[in-house]
């Protein structure tokens, strides 16, 4: 890996971050709070949150299996995703290098930051080699992304391949894990402490049943970690979202057993789709969705919404021609979508 000073842009490595009050405070317990210029009244919600989130971390860092000083929290993966090409990225000079067909918003924070977004195309598996993306790489290149299992194929990446793209490339290659907890396949975030240059995306908005709250992880080395915090807004994460996660990580069993019945619901789903007359292929999975190319992608997701079931229409997507993205529900609701294509 290229020293983390030289992949760092030079006003960022150099930026005094702002200093919030509650950082500057630490120590004994304290009962009087007259630092932060906060209403007295209102208790809790007139206090800010913690900008660190400790208590929060602990817990993660629990059930996670990695050290509290490599955990980041973010106002959803959004955040996440965006504070690499602030910290990494020179605008109009940089690059970064992604497969496609994937998540959409790697390309959106590129288009934000002025950031030449790079793709390389999948295979008719949606699978991609080492070697095809290196290729796609130059000096100017500071980030890879890949999406694992991918959005919106929902296919784990060859784990092989993966940990050639870290070994071999110099810069940060960021891997998310949004619906790794649905996947059999082992988790990239065990390998962080062999590569540097790693950074492990996770959120609770998936397995967890928490996308209202708005929370995403970032796990990485503790000095790209430092680098998050200089950058990210000092109270990032509200009180709100920290104790709602706090009541959620009391119970991950209960969280267990929701993927478990999800997985039992996408096997029975996946197998019922691909028996249908309007679905031409189903393709393997390792979320909680799955992609299907149906006969006419277009008015079979019109006549769908007509009867109030919404799917995902992902036909103009590369390789994603006449497909479907379905999300695993309940069984009730996975009957009534199957009950409503066999109508068509």
């Amino acid at each position: 890996m290229t020293p983390l000073q030289q992949l760092v842009r030079p006003n960022i490595w150099s930026l005094a971050p702002y200093s919030s009050a509650r950082d500057e405070y630490s120590g004994k317990e304290a009962r009087v709070f007259l630092d932060a210029n906060e209403n007295p009244y209102n208790s809790p919600y007139n206090r800010y949150p913690d900008p660190l989130q400790r208590e929060l971390k602990q817990q993660i860092s629990r059930i996670k299996g990695v050290p509290e000083n490599m955990i980041f929290l973010g106002n959803g993966s959004d955040e996440a995703i965006d504070l690499p090409y602030r910290v990494f990225c020179e605008p109009g000079i940089d690059n970064v290098v992604a497969i496609e067909p994937t998540y959409g918003m790697y390309h959106v924070c590129a288009d934000i930051n002025n950031v030449e977004y790079r793709t390389v195309l999948l295979d008719d598996h949606y699978q991609f080699t080492a070697a095809q993306l290196l290729a796609a790489t130059d000096k100017h290149t500071k980030l890879i992304w890949l999406c694992s299992p991918n959005n919106p194929t929902g296919n784990s990446l060859n784990r092989e391949e993966l940990i050639k793209v870290v070994e071999r490339f110099q810069g940060i290659v960021i891997i998310d894990e949004a619906y790794g907890d649905f996947s059999s396949q082992k988790l990239m975030r065990a390998e962080l402490g062999k590569y540097p240059n790693l950074i492990v995306l996770n959120t609770f908005s998936k397995a967890w049943g928490l996308a209202a709250i708005r929370l995403g992880m970032a796990f990485a080395s503790p000095d790209i970690i430092a680098l998050y915090n200089k950058v990210k807004y000092p109270y990032n994460v509200n009180e709100l979202t920290q104790k709602q996660a706090l009541e959620a990580l009391r119970d991950p069993f209960e969280v267990d057993k929701w993927v478990k019945m999800l997985l039992v619901e996408r096997s029975r789903l996946m197998q019922a789709f691909a028996l249908l007359p309007v679905c031409q292929q189903v393709f393997p999975s390792d979320a909680n969705f799955f992609l299907a190319r149906m006969t006419d992608a277009q008015r079979i997701y019109d006549y769908l919404v007509d009867r109030g079931i919404i799917v995902r229409n992902r036909t103009r997507v590369q390789l994603c021609g006449n497909c479907l993205r379905i999300t695993v529900g309940m069984k009730g609701e996975n009957n009534e979508l199957l009950a409503a294509l066999r109508s068509y």
